[in-house]
C-alpha cells in the first residue's frame, strides 16, 4: 500500500477498501492516449478505459502495452482516468456507453454489476476463449467464488497477487527519539500518551524544531481506509479488515459496526485527549494524502518530524533518508492487564484476491479481440509486468520461471517506482504460485514489518473474525438499500469523528448519537449482512 501496496509514495490517493469497495483516485484528470495506432474502437481498434494513479506514466510508454496490442491484433485507444472516476462512471453507466474493456481493480463494483449487469459481457460461456483466466479460476477456487454472481454469470474477472502479507498496515515509532529522551517503547495507550507528550516537550531531534507527535492518513466522508487512527480499535480487542470501511466488522461470527460500539467511543476519548494536549497534527483532519506523506519525510538533513504513525513500510512512509530512525511496533494494549486479547486489521483477502479487475462490454463490436486482450493480462509475464513494470528496466527474467524485481536506477523508492512505471495493483493479474520472484525491497520490508503484529493477527479467527465481503454476492435490492443507509449514517458518524477529536464531548453525546445512527437503519444492514454471512458459511460446509 497498498501501498501500502495500493498507493505509491509522495502523492498517493487515500485507499478506502471497505465492505462495499470503492475506487476513487486523486489528482490529474482523465486523458486519451493512442497506443500504437489511431483506432478509437469499432472495427479500427479496441477502446479500453483504464483507472490509473496520477503518477503513472502514459500507457503508450509501457512496453507491455505494445505486446497487448500484438496479442489483440489491433490498435488500442486508451482512455486514462485518474480523477473523478465515480462521477464519470455514473454518467457512463447511465448512458450505457461502455468501452470495449474497463481495467482497474474495483473500477466496476459489485453494486455496479448488480444494477448494470446487462451492460457487461457474461464471461461464463467464454472461458474457452480466455484460457489463462479459465486456468486461474480452476487453480484458485476462491477466485471462482469471487467472480461468480448469484445467477452464475461472470461479469468481472478478479486477480491473484500472492505475495501480500496478512496486513498492509503497520505502526511505527521513532526509536531514535525514544533513545534520545531515555524513553521505553510504549505498550499501552497511557504509555503512548506519555511518550507523545515527551516528544512534544523534550526536543527529541536536538534542533529545537517543532514536531508532530502523532499523525494518520486522511479520513474520507465515505468511511475509513488504510493507515488511520481507527487501528487503535485493535488495542481493545475489536478486529478490523481492510481498513475499516463503513465500520462493519465480524467478531466471533457476529456482525456489528464499530461506529456504535463502546470501544470506538473509548478510542475517541483517547484521541481527543491527545489532540487537546497538542499531540496530534493540527492538519490531521484537513490535509490530503500528499501532505500527510510529505510531513513524515521531514524537512531534510536527516531530521524527522513525525513521532508515531501508521504506514505501508518504513522506507515508503518516511523516505530513504530517515526511515532507519523508525521501528515497527506491536499492537498496543488499551490498558495494562486487560482481559481482551489485542487484535489488528486483516487485509490479506482484499490484497491477494482483488475483485473486479477487468470487464468487457456486452456490446463490443470487437469481442474476439477484447477477449484476447483480457486473456493476455493473465499471462505469466504480462501479469508480472502489469504489477511491477516492464521486463528490462523493472524486471530481470532469470529463466522461464524465475524473475527478479529490480530497483530504480535513480534511487527512487520501490513503491513510487512501481506506481510510476506501470498500473501496479490497479491492473489485472495472476501471479502464479509455481514461479519464483525475488520481491522488491518494499514488499519484503512489509512482510518483515508484519512480524511484530503477527501475535495480534494470530488472535483472530479468519472464519469468525474477518467478514468475507468480497466473496459474498448480495442482491441488487439489498446493495442499494444498504448503500442508502450507509450514506445517511456516515453523514452523522464522519462529522462526529472530526468533532469529537477536536472538541471532545463523545461521552456526553454518546446516547443521542447512538439513537441518531441507529435511526438510519444501521441495524437492518447488520441483520442483512449477518444473514449473508451465515448463508456463506453454511455453503462452505
Amino acid at each position: 500500500m497498498n501501498t501500502c501496496p495500493r498507493v505509491p509514495a509522495l502523492s498517493r490517493r487515500t485507499v478506502l477498501r471497505s465492505l462495499a469497495a470503492a475506487t476513487a483516485v486523486a489528482a490529474a484528470g482523465g486523458t486519451l492516449a493512442a497506443c500504437g495506432g489511431s483506432g478509437s474502437g469499432g472495427s479500427n481498434g479496441l477502446r479500453i478505459l483504464v483507472l490509473k494513479h496520477a503518477l503513472t506514466k502514459p500507457m503508450a510508454q509501457m512496453a507491455w502495452v505494445k505486446q497487448l496490442e500484438d496479442v489483440a491484433g489491433m490498435p488500442i485507444t486508451w482512455e486514462e482516468v485518474s480523477a473523478d472516476w465515480d462521477q464519470k462512471k455514473s454518467t457512463m453507466l447511465a448512458a450505457g456507453d461502455v468501452p470495449d474493456l474497463i481495467v482497474g481493480t474495483g473500477a466496476i463494483s459489485d453494486s455496479d454489476l448488480a444494477t448494470y449487469g446487462t451492460l457487461f459481457e457474461d464471461l461464463s460461456d467464454d472461458l474457452d476463449a480466455i484460457p489463462n483466466v479459465k486456468e486461474m479460476l480452476a487453480a484458485k477456487p476462491e477466485l471462482m467464488a469471487l467472480a461468480t454472481q448469484n445467477s452464475g454469470a461472470i461479469y468481472a474477472v478478479p486477480g491473484y497477487k500472492r505475495f501480500w502479507p496478512p496486513t498492509v498496515q503497520h505502526q511505527y515509532i521513532n526509536r531514535q527519539w525514544l533513545d534520545a529522551l531515555g524513553l521505553d517503547m510504549p505498550t499501552t495507550w497511557d504509555e503512548l500518551y506519555d511518550v507523545l507528550l515527551a516528544f512534544k516537550e523534550g526536543d527529541p531531534t536536538g534542533t529545537g524544531a517543532k514536531v508532530i507527535p502523532m499523525d494518520w492518513s486522511p479520513v474520507g466522508t465515505t468511511g475509513f481506509g488504510y493507515f488511520q487512527s481507527v487501528l487503535l480499535l485493535g488495542s481493545t480487542g475489536l478486529p478490523l479488515s481492510s481498513g475499516g470501511g463503513q465500520g462493519y466488522f465480524l467478531q466471533d461470527g457476529k456482525v456489528s459496526n464499530f461506529l456504535i460500539d463502546e470501544r470506538y467511543r473509548d478510542v475517541m476519548v483517547f484521541l481527543h485527549k491527545c489532540y487537546a494536549a497538542g499531540l496530534i497534527s493540527a492538519e490531521v483532519l484537513t490535509q490530503d494524502y500528499s501532505a500527510y506523506q510529505s510531513a513524515a519525510r521531514g524537512p531534510g538533513d536527516g531530521v524527522a518530524t513525525v513521532g508515531f504513525t501508521w504506514g505501508w513500510t518504513r522506507s515508503d512512509r518516511f523516505g530513504p533518508e530517515i526511515y532507519e530512525q523508525y521501528e515497527a511496533m506491536p499492537v498496543l494494549a488499551q490498558k495494562a492487564g486487560q482481559a481482551a486479547p489485542v487484535v489488528w486489521s486483516y487485509d490479506g483477502f482484499g490484497e491477494n484476491f482483488p475483485a473486479n479487475q477487468i470487464v468487457v462490454s456486452a456490446a463490443t463490436p470487437n469481442k474476439e479481440a477484447a477477449l484476447k486482450a483480457l486473456n493476455a493480462f493473465y499471462d505469466q509475464e504480462m501479469s508480472l509486468q502489469v504489477l511491477f513494470g516492464d521486463i528490462g528496466p523493472n524486471i530481470e527474467k532469470v529463466d522461464e520461471t524465475t524473475y527478479k524485481v529490480l530497483p530504480a536506477e535513480d534511487g527512487t523508492d520501490p513503491s513510487t517506482w512501481k506506481w510510476t512505471s506501470t498500473l501496479a495493483d490497479n491492473g489485472p493479474m495472476w501471479i502464479r504460485d509455481d514461479i519464483t520472484v525475488e520481491l522488491p525491497t518494499d514488499l519484503q520490508e512489509a512482510i518483515d514489518e508484519s512480524v511484530p503484529l503477527q501475535p495480534a493477527i494470530d488472535n483472530m479467527d479468519l472464519d469468525q473474525d474477518v467478514y468475507p465481503a468480497q466473496f459474498i454476492k448480495m442482491s441488487a435490492e439489498d446493495i442499494n438499500a444498504m448503500a442508502l443507509v450507509d450514506t445517511t449514517m456516515l453523514n452523522t458518524t464522519q462529522t462526529k469523528f472530526a468533532d469529537w477529536i477536536t472538541n471532545g464531548g463523545v461521552e456526553e453525546q454518546w446516547d443521542d448519537y447512538l439513537a441518531t445512527v441507529k435511526a438510519s437503519g444501521l441495524e437492518d444492514n447488520i441483520a442483512k449482512m449477518q444473514q449473508y454471512y451465515d448463508d456463506y458459511m453454511a455453503s462452505k460446509q
